[in-house]
């Protein structure tokens, strides 16, 4: 993914001052049967369970992860031709270009190597754990069996140091995802890769194709690790402060350079895999047209910028003009910047000036519409689940209904039901909340999605067909958040 040019192009001029959309972590019709739970504390993603098994005290009368109806769903979307991985993560030390860093990732290298299949492949991937600690490996946004979803304590036990685990299921969607570990705040170091399922009757025309992959990073710096800044924000509270943020591993001052000609038409596919950042991107001297937003075609919008919350991906088309441009991408609320370039000839400057696009018409995904062939059928719910998302920065007590995560809790649902989730944030942060193995529609037929930004004090009603059974993860993907307690579990009643 890392081209080998190592030009020393400073983006230093892109973060201008500013305090951005969102503030840096610091800042219906009739009325179903409504559902709840109660919880305990619990500050883990995940507890130990019997190996390729769910939590020990999994209620009986809920789905299992490893059940029949489980099985059955896999099998009506059928095998099709088997596509081998092996991932192995590891202590490693990384050029992300600023300088060399001591951290953990697979194969040596952030981001990992793409996954790269076609919509109805069998994905078959081993991930071999060299880590000091277990570990597991999700498969963020993307709809499969539950078994393979990669959460240690419920859909199977944490891979320990040493072992490998076996990860197999049919890729049947086609779009943009990508993979990162659900044990701890394991996401904050290295370990992430993409994952892009072909869509084997693609509509789109393009010349080329970009994977950019962005990133917030403290691993490694100054004695920081997400482990210790965990422990940190624990005892005292506060923020999450990073000296670098990076595109595809590298910091601005080594950007990667990508080429192309006047005239080519490039699929640019984001993805935000940062830990604690939403990102703002612009393309200098140009306007994009988003095409997709997690893997699902919106109708297509075009924009001088777009915003990114943890865990979000947007696929845009741009034509490529003549010159040298930069990719800006400005950490949203915290003034700081990194960057890629785009040249078609001669070399790049040693600074860029902040493009005018980051502070153009900025888009977000409550202003797109899904396609119409992926949009929800209009329907009334079945059920009703409110989710309040409760806690504070000062007392750093993340929590979903005012109880923070415990693995035997279950937000129940059953087969076939059209579920509304309605998001309640509370809170004066923002938190972009993700649904494992499902995604929902935005109101009004906006988009499929499965990681929605939920705004302070806003609220937002997600619908979505309940049709892939199991134990299923709904969590704020700022991982500091999560493994604090603002995730619970939506479960299949059998």
């Amino acid at each position: 993914m890392h081209e080998k040019t190592r030009r020393a192009v400073l983006g230093t001029g892109i973060a201008a001052a500013g305090s951005g959309l969102l503030a840096a972590c610091g800042s219906p019709g009739p009325h179903p049967r409504a559902t709840g739970h109660n919880g305990m504390e619990s500050n883990t993603m995940g507890a130990p369970a019997r190996a390729g098994a769910p939590a020990e005290d999994d209620p009986p009368d809920y789905v299992s992860p490893h059940g029949p109806e489980v099985a059955a769903t896999e099998q009506r979307r059928g095998p099709g031709p088997v596509r081998t991985f092996r991932l192995t993560a590891t202590a490693t030390t990384l050029d992300i270009g600023a300088r060399k860093v001591a951290s953990w990732a697979y194969e040596d290298q952030v981001p990992g190597q793409e996954i790269r299949v076609t919509a109805g492949d069998t994905i078959a991937l081993t991930l071999a754990n060299n880590l000091p600690q277990p570990t597991t490996l999700h498969w963020h946004g993307i709809r499969l069996r539950n078994d393979m979803d990669g959460v240690p304590g419920v859909t199977q036990r944490p891979v320990r140091t040493g072992a490998t685990f076996d990860y197999r299921f049919t890729a049947y969607y086609p779009g943009t995802y990508w993979v990162h570990p659900h044990s701890g705040v394991q996401l904050d170091r290295g370990l992430y890769a993409p994952l892009i399922v072909e869509d084997p009757k693609e509509p789109l025309k393009y010349d080329k194709e970009w994977v950019v992959v962005l990133d917030d990073w403290l691993d490694g710096v100054g004695g920081r690790t997400p482990d210790t800044e965990l422990e940190r924000l624990g005892g005292h509270a506060g923020d999450v402060t990073y000296p670098y943020y990076l595109v595809n591993g590298r910091s601005p001052e080594s950007p990667q350079v990508f080429r192309a000609k006047r005239g080519d038409r490039i699929r640019i596919r984001l993805i935000n895999a940062g830990g604690d950042t939403a990102f703002r991107v612009a393309l200098g001297g140009h306007r994009m047209t988003v095409t997709h937003t997690d893997g699902y075609p919106v109708v297509p919008a075009k924009t001088d910028a777009l915003l990114l919350g943890m865990g979000e991906r947007y696929d845009v088309l741009v034509t490529v003009k003549d010159g040298v441009f930069p990719l800006a991408v400005l950490a949203e609320g915290k003034g700081r910047s990194a960057m890629a370039v785009l040249r078609t000839r001669g070399k790049s400057p040693v600074k860029f000036p902040r493009p005018k696009e980051l502070d153009g018409e900025l888009l977000t995904a409550d202003r797109l519409k899904a396609a119409e062939d992926v949009r929800l059928t209009p329907k009334e719910p079945d059920r009703i689940i409110r989710m309040r998302l409760t806690g504070s920065m000062r007392r750093w007590n993340w929590a979903i209904n005012g109880r923070p995560y415990d693995p035997t809790q279950r937000y129940p649902v059953r087969a076939g039901e059209r579920v509304r989730i309605t998001f309640v944030n509370g809170t004066d942060m923002w938190h972009p909340m993700h649904l494992h193995g499902h995604t929902f529609g935005l109101p009004d037929g906006g988009p499929r999605k499965d990681t929605t930004i939920l705004r302070p004090h806003h609220k937002v009603n997600v619908d979505l067909d309940a049709d892939n059974p199991g134990l299923w993860m709904v969590h704020c993907h700022n991982v500091y958040h999560s493994e604090s307690g603002m995730m619970t579990i939506l479960g299949y009643q059998k």
